[in-house]
């Protein structure tokens, strides 16, 4: 019944009281309109929210969208969905958008833009929004932070339905810190997108690791004897209750003359993997002459991918006032350790991207679902790429060797912490292309042919949030389904003993 009837809806949308009716005279112009967020031609999956936005320095605007290639006699649905009136915004009723794209799946929007400024209309040429027929995973997470490189005592590790406009905190650290130390967190991650096998890390005040094994909440103590330190950036395999862990010692230096503000370094790292049920610890990589760190399981289980830097100390090991001044020399290429679930045994190193032959170094690799391409972040120099300027997202063809055309994706300011849907079709990272200081979150359209799309900033319901918000939204992550512990839940399992991982 609700189909049948669709089309009678659709046609009352214009008349609806709601939908603000067109100027009777304007200016018509040449060019696009510039909004923002910059939603002009980008694609977008067919369960997103309304992509609203806002257009400066004008008095009114209305947006008239209209569904493209449906009709079978002019290529073109004559139904017509104005939203705006509310000055400079265009909102979306959600139910109508949600409608909108699922008869445009496969398909397009046009646009077209209607100003008012000094009681003056103008008409802005018609721009496109692609409609993918491929759907994006409903969640992603992300962690909130403020503006600063050493303060910690406000965190959180949000949730957003990416379907509606619902947001819900995982955990916030204002539930625990006491003082100034504060307590820090961060690395969250999941298995297979599913939140009842997730974990994140807990610092300082009450420090240990939370994990979600199976919808079972433990807290554990990720450090042993043997370990540089307890285990930082981490990989949840596919099926095996085992996590891959680099364990790192981390160091930050400022900069007082350059446009980047600060310098994360390790001075040493290794990689382990953590055995769940039988709460042990296994070393895979610990070569003294390599940082190996950012540990990623390929989707079939069967290799961990990782980045490396050669680096030998010429004075004592893991003297950091030698980094420092060397820390530009520090260059990460791509590997890959097969691994043997049987026996539990590894094989050896495998070059797949040589970044130090190029002057570049890259890290944060992801692997595709079906273990052809590598998504990763690509800078000068070092690992945190999300403080340097040049850097970027790469994708690399596993079948070719070949990297392929990010131009679509990229910025002039940096691009880093970037992964794939469940799907493979929908490319998650973190920005600071909006005004050069603060991340958020970007996603791309990965078609089947292997290109990639304009990207397009996550939706908000106030289009001018981002602008207001003094928060980044830090290393987004894409989930199933939302986190079912409660903030309560980790609060009061982090005031228990974490368990003693065995040595």
């Amino acid at each position: 019944m609700k189909y049948r009837i669709l089309p009678l809806l659709l046609l009352l949308f214009a008349a609806c009281s709601k939908h603000p009716s067109l100027p009777s005279s304007y200016t018509q112009m040449n060019d696009e309109p510039v909004i923002w967020p910059d939603y002009t031609k980008v694609t977008v999956p067919p369960n997103i929210v309304p992509l609203n936005f806002l257009v400066d320095d004008v008095d009114d605007v209305i947006a008239e969208f209209k569904i493209q290639g449906s009709s079978q006699n002019s290529g073109v649905d004559e139904t017509k969905f104005r939203y705006g009136g509310k000055a400079n915004k265009v909102q979306i009723d959600e139910d109508e958008w949600h409608e909108m794209l699922a008869s445009a799946k496969g398909k397009s929007l046009s646009v077209t833009v209607y100003t008012k400024k000094d009681g003056k209309w103008s008409a802005y040429k018609p721009f496109p929004i692609y409609v993918a027929e491929e759907e994006i995973d409903p969640y992603i997470s992300y962690r909130v932070l403020p503006p600063t490189f050493v303060g910690y005592d406000e965190l959180s590790i949000r949730q957003r339905n990416l379907t509606n406009f619902e947001e819900s905190i995982i955990y916030n650290n204002r539930q625990i810190s006491k003082g100034l130390e504060g307590q820090c967190i961060n690395c969250h991650s999941y298995q297979n997108y599913s939140t009842d096998n997730m974990m994140f890390h807990m610092r300082l005040q009450n420090p240990g690791t939370m994990i979600v094994n199976d919808g079972e909440l433990i807290f554990v103590n990720l450090k042993n004897d043997e370990m540089i330190s307890a285990a930082a950036y981490n990989s949840w395999h596919p099926s095996l209750p085992i996590i891959a862990f680099s364990t790192d010692h981390t160091m930050q230096s400022f900069h007082t003359r350059e446009v980047s503000k600060v310098e994360v370094m390790e001075s040493a790292s290794d990689i382990i993997i953590y055995d769940i049920k039988k709460n042990s610890v296994q070393t895979v990589l610990n070569d003294s002459l390599e940082f190996e760190l950012f540990p990623s399981w390929s989707p079939d289980g069967k290799w961990i991918y990782y980045c490396s830097a050669h680096y030998e100390y010429q004075g004592k090991y893991e003297d950091t006032e030698e980094l420092l001044d060397k820390y530009k020399t520090l260059q990460y290429n791509l590997y890959r350790i097969s691994f043997d679930a049987e026996s539990m045994t590894f094989g050896e190193p495998e070059l797949i991207y040589d970044a130090v032959a190029k002057n570049r170094s890259a890290v944060q690799p992801r692997v595709s679902q079906d273990g052809r391409y590598v998504l990763f972040a690509e800078g000068p120099w070092g690992l945190f790429h999300i403080w340097h300027t040049s850097a970027e997202i790469q994708v690399l063809d596993l079948q070719t060797g070949q990297l392929l055309d990010t131009k679509p994706i990229n910025s002039d300011l940096p691009e880093s912490y970037a992964s794939f849907s469940s799907n493979d079709h929908w490319i998650l990272f973190e920005s600071r292309r909006d005004d050069g200081n603060y991340t958020r979150t970007y996603f791309a359209y990965f078609d089947k042919q292997g290109r990639l799309h304009k990207p397009f900033e996550v939706p908000a319901e106030d289009p001018e949030f981002f602008r207001l918000f003094l928060r980044s939204w830090s290393r987004p992550e894409f989930m199933k389904e939302p986190v079912h512990i409660t903030p309560r839940q980790f609060y009061e399992k982090a005031l228990t003993e974490p368990i003693k991982v065995a040595n």
